[in-house]
Parts: C-alpha cells; sequence; structure tokens
C-alpha cells in the first residue's frame, strides 16, 4: 500500500458517519441501488440498508455487493426488522411520503442519528413501512410531475445532512469506527489481492502497521502460500511442540 492510499483510505474513514445511512425498502433496479450507495459513499455513510424478503436475500445480495466499493450493505428479511435495528440505535426514522403530516424535508434536523427510508421505485413505501417512521417527508416540486427517481430523491436528502452536519462540524469528530472495522476496510482498500486469498480460504486479516504494513507471523504466510488441504499438516506439526 503506497503513503497516499493509506492516507487517502485514513481521510475517508475519519469522515465516515455512523449514525446517519438510507434503508431502501424493496428498492431493485440495479442502476437505482448502485447511484444511491455512490451517493451514500460521497456523503460520509457507512452502511445503508435494503430490506428483501427471505426468498430474494440471495438473489440479491450479488446486486448490491456489485454496486459497492467502500459502503456496506446490510440485508434484511422485512421492514420492521430493519427499522428496529436502525431504532436500537437511536436513529430517527425518516420516510418520504405526501402525508397530511409530511414536511419540507430541509426542516428536519439531520445532526441527529437519522435512517432515511426510500421505497420501491413502482409502489414506493409500504403502510407497514410508513407506520413505522417518526416522521414524513416531502421534496417540495412545482412542476407537472409529482415524484422524482429514488435515488435522485436520496441524493437531495443526504446531501441536505451533509450540509447540516458540516455546518455542525460532525465531519471533524475524527474516525467513530471501531479499530477492527478500520483495520478490515484498511485491508481490504489496500491489500485486496490478500484480502481476497483471505477470504477464499478462511483466514483472518492480519493487523496493519503505522504504515499500512501486515504484521502476521509465519504460519498466516506460510497459510496464504498453501492450499487449504495442506494446513492439516502445518497444523500438526504445530500440535507437536505443544
Amino acid at each position: 500500500m503506497t503513503p497516499e492510499r493509506l492516507a487517502r483510505i485514513r481521510q475517508m474513514l475519519a469522515m465516515r458517519q455512523p449514525d446517519l445511512t438510507v434503508c431502501l425498502e424493496e428498492v431493485h433496479k440495479p442502476h437505482n441501488l448502485a447511484a444511491i450507495v455512490r451517493t451514500a459513499d460521497a456523503v460520509g455513510v457507512h452502511q445503508v440498508h435494503a430490506v428483501w424478503p427471505r426468498t430474494r436475500i440471495a438473489k440479491r445480495k450479488g446486486t448490491a455487493r456489485g454496486s459497492q466499493n467502500w459502503v456496506g450493505v446490510n440485508l434484511h428479511p422485512d421492514i420492521e426488522t430493519a427499522v428496529g435495528e436502525l431504532k436500537a440505535q437511536g436513529m430517527q426514522i425518516l420516510a418520504t411520503h405526501l402525508s397530511d403530516t409530511a414536511v419540507d424535508f430541509r426542516r428536519i434536523d439531520y445532526t441527529r442519528p437519522t435512517a432515511i427510508l426510500l421505497g420501491q421505485e413502482k409502489q414506493g413505501i409500504t403502510p407497514q413501512a410508513l407506520a413505522l417512521a417518526d416522521q414524513h417527508i416531502i421534496i417540495p416540486m412545482v412542476g407537472m410531475v409529482q415524484s422524482l427517481n429514488v435515488s435522485v430523491a436520496a441524493a437531495a436528502i443526504l446531501y441536505e445532512a451533509q450540509r447540516q452536519r458540516e455546518l455542525a462540524g460532525l465531519y471533524g469528530r475524527g474516525c467513530l469506527l471501531s479499530a477492527e472495522e478500520q483495520n478490515r476496510i484498511l485491508f481490504e482498500g489496500g491489500h485486496p489481492i490478500f484480502a481476497k486469498i483471505c477470504q477464499r480460504k478462511g483466514l483472518p486479516y492480519p493487523q496493519l502497521g503505522a504504515d499500512g504494513e501486515i504484521l502476521a507471523d509465519e504460519e498466516w504466510w506460510q497459510k496464504v502460500q498453501m492450499s487449504k488441504d495442506a494446513w492439516s499438516h502445518l497444523d500438526d506439526e504445530d500440535d507437536g511442540l505443544l
């Protein structure tokens, strides 16, 4: 990993906003998923949430992962599970929906822990999801069309959240992620070939040094170079030393 890449990743991690996220309820078009995750990364969202029935989760994993490089995508089987997890983190749940109680999205305080709930392209947010939201929000429009593409709506709201958080100094708090999570991201971003080897062989990621160097013992390096079938011989040798 070059010093420049290490510095860039660390700068990105320092700007991450783990208490800001979006929750996508059965948003299914790949280009929308990719656009939303790209915008989430741009404003410092660390993870997004996507709701899909259990029978479809396996099918959607490839699309979600293919749309992201630096933003995690957490999949949920139903909206109750997703919102329950977000509320347990102390987040306010905002649903994009035109209702009698809806307010202009710019009137919301996004410096609070916030999850923005966005609905499926054709049907929008389900009644179950709307009932779980703390507040309905709208994006004012003065043209003939009264709805925006879901990825455009997400971008408008997320950049308002970024504006407020920047003014409040929330991008200057330093990295709020755990040391383990930071190490994972640095390893995958700085040593992608070794990360793929670890994933394929089931090896744990080693710790990284101050300069991004891999700090691993001889056994880890041997297992990186060996086939997994050959590990038993190495483990037998280790047992003989005990």
